[in-house]
């Protein structure tokens, strides 16, 4: 019985390839808030959602695993981007598995909610372990311009693109796994009436008791909102409080350490002002700190994976690894807030702070999914050569009159 397992699990594994190969021909298909509500709110069924998954979810893991495929062999060839590899390939096997099984059966129901739990659990490491591919691609071989660019562009997606395939297994198991427990307000994992201020105060929190336990001080919040179309009502959207969490506490968390950091001799520190808008399109989140900022050149670095000032983490028996320390906090954030078409934006004034801007899609119907596609457009980022800037270029650092007068 083992061994006629195992001869299975080869021939299944040997299919692999052609798997991707085919379901990669197909374009993911992107969702709205608004489906994504409807669906949960209005036409929730449970068979529905199994038939659209099966289908939708080996779209979205060939497209993407198409392009693993493309990266550098030195940097697939890491043990760490091994392992994220076989995760994946294991998930879509055990996805395509459920494309001949009938819906009307509840036990096949009841195993596909098992299944996505177990995949999600799978990938939980994702980011953290192919961030430790790249460190040790980078230990190994060093870096250069057009490798670097290449890793930017595909980590961008990838990374993206998981956020997509949680996005749809959490929206499923919530709704349809009766162990699952969703706050009785949202629908899976959006609130259709998320108090955006309420969001910023419970990130402000948390990262303010982290920056006591450090500092042993943090500076105060001051919180402003402006609704133009009903000035009387707090302002409130469709989104996924997780998500707008997770940036938030992470831009908290930048703008307190470069507070207290670039007033270290100052007996109190300056607040930290945060500004949300509300229009007829849009609505905007400003954070302002006093921290010092940084040199204008310096904001596409923050955004790079490749760049990192932090100390190497540890990586500890059950790969659990910190994401302090791999500089992913800033692009990780932007792809939150990519994901259903809004932006992330820093304008730093140097010598005085940072003001970073959230934008979101205000409506629910124009908040619709990012999602990378594999195509000969994306190809082409991975193949192409790198060619001469037809513009001027400066250079990378400041030029030092003192050194250089010495040298000649």
């Amino acid at each position: 019985m083992k061994f006629a397992r195992f001869i299975m699990k080869n021939a299944a594994l040997a299919n692999v390839p052609k798997h991707i190969d085919h379901f990669s021909k197909f374009s993911p298909s992107p969702l709205s808030m608004k489906q994504f509500l409807d669906f949960g709110s209005v036409n929730a069924c449970e068979k529905t959602s199994f038939r659209f998954l099966r289908q939708e979810l080996p779209v979205r893991l060939a497209n993407i695993m198409k392009e693993i495929r493309l990266l550098p062999p030195r940097l697939l060839s890491t043990p760490s981007a091994q392992l994220v590899h076989s995760w994946y390939v294991q998930s879509l096997m055990e996805i395509l598995e459920f494309l001949d099984r009938r819906p009307e059966d509840q036990k096949v129901l009841q195993d596909f909610v098992e299944t996505l739990v177990t995949i999600r659990n799978r990938h939980n490491d994702v980011v953290p372990t192919m961030a430790q591919g790249v460190i040790e691609y980078k230990e190994m071989f060093g870096q250069d311009p057009v490798t670097s660019q290449n890793i930017q562009y595909f980590l961008d997606r990838f990374y993206m693109s998981r956020i997509s395939i949680r996005m749809l297994i959490n929206q499923h198991t919530l709704i349809f796994d009766p162990a699952s427990q969703p706050v009785p307000s949202t629908i899976g994992c959006i609130d259709p009436n998320c108090r955006v201020t309420e969001v910023i105060q419970d990130a402000y929190e948390c990262a303010r008791m982290l920056c006591e336990q450090y500092y042993l001080c943090s500076p105060e919040l001051e919180l402003k909102e402006l609704n133009v179309n009903t000035e009387s009502e707090p302002i409130h959207i469709s989104y996924v409080p997780s998500h707008l969490y997770h940036v938030l506490f992470e831009l908290f968390k930048n703008a307190m350490r470069a507070t207290i950091e670039n007033h270290e001799s100052s007996s109190t520190l300056p607040p930290i002002g945060v500004m949300v808008a509300l229009g007829g399109e849009d609505l905007s989140i400003k954070m302002s700190d006093r921290g010092g900022g940084v040199p204008a050149r310096k904001i596409e670095q923050l955004f790079s994976y490749m760049y990192s000032t932090a100390p190497r983490p540890e990586i500890t028996t059950n790969r659990r690894t910190p994401l302090a320390g791999f500089g992913y906090g800033l692009p990780l954030s932007r792809l939150y807030v990519r994901y259903f078409q809004g932006d992330l934006q820093l304008y730093p004034l140097e010598g005085f702070g940072t003001d970073a801007v959230i934008h979101l899609k205000a409506l629910s119907t124009d908040s619709v999914e990012k999602l990378p596609v594999f195509n000969q457009t994306a190809l082409r980022h991975y193949t192409s050569s790198h060619e001469a800037d037809d513009w001027s270029a400066p250079r990378k650092e400041p030029l030092d009159l003192a050194r250089d007068r010495v040298a000649k």
